[in-house]
C-alpha cells in the first residue's frame, strides 16, 4: 500500500485525532501532530477512540508545518480547506506526500488555505464542514485508490 502522510495542525478534539490514528494505523501512515495540542495524548477519549490500535500508528509530534515541510523538503502538502476551489480528487498524490488538515474550529491559518496545493472536499452550499476524522479518511483513501493498494 502506498504511503500517505496526515499531519493535523493543532487539532482540537480527541475523539477526532484517536479516530484518525486508527485509520492510520490501518492504513500504514506516519501521524504528525503539529503545534499545541488541544489535549493530551494520554486523554481517555483520544486512547478509546483509538482502541487497541495505538502500537501500531507511527506518531511524530513536530512543533510547526514549517519544520514539518523543512524535514520533506522533496514531499509534497496538500492542505485541505473548505476555501479551495480546486478538488482533492483533482490532485495525483504520490508516495511520501502529506496531506494536512487544520484544528476544528477554525481551519488551517490563511497562509496554507490559498496556496495552489489547497484543495477542497466538496460539500452542498451553506454547509460549513465535515468532520475532521471523516474529512482525513476520504483524503486518505484518495490517494490510496490513486495508487492501489
Amino acid at each position: 500500500m502506498p504511503k500517505i502522510n496526515v499531519a493535523l495542525y493543532e487539532p482540537e478534539i480527541p475523539q477526532n485525532t484517536g479516530n484518525i490514528a486508527r485509520l492510520c494505523a490501518c492504513c500504514g501512515a506516519d501521524l504528525y501532530l503539529v503545534g499545541k495540542l488541544g489535549f493530551a495524548l494520554t486523554d481517555k477519549y483520544t486512547k478509546r477512540a483509538g482502541l487497541d490500535y495505538w502500537d501500531s500508528v507511527n506518531i511524530k509530534r513536530v512543533n510547526s508545518l514549517e519544520e514539518l515541510q523543512e524535514k520533506f523538503p522533496q514531499a509534497n502538502f496538500y492542505y485541505l480547506t473548505t476555501k479551495s476551489k480546486k478538488l482533492y480528487t483533482d490532485v495525483e498524490y504520490k508516495e511520501g506526500d502529506f496531506v494536512v488538515f487544520g484544528p476544528e474550529s477554525r481551519g488551517l491559518p490563511q497562509e496554507y488555505v490559498t496556496r495552489d496545493t489547497a484543495v477542497t472536499i466538496p460539500m452542498i452550499k451553506g454547509q460549513r464542514s465535515l468532520n475532521l476524522s471523516n474529512s482525513v479518511a476520504i483524503t486518505v483513501y484518495e490517494a490510496i485508490r490513486q495508487n492501489g493498494i
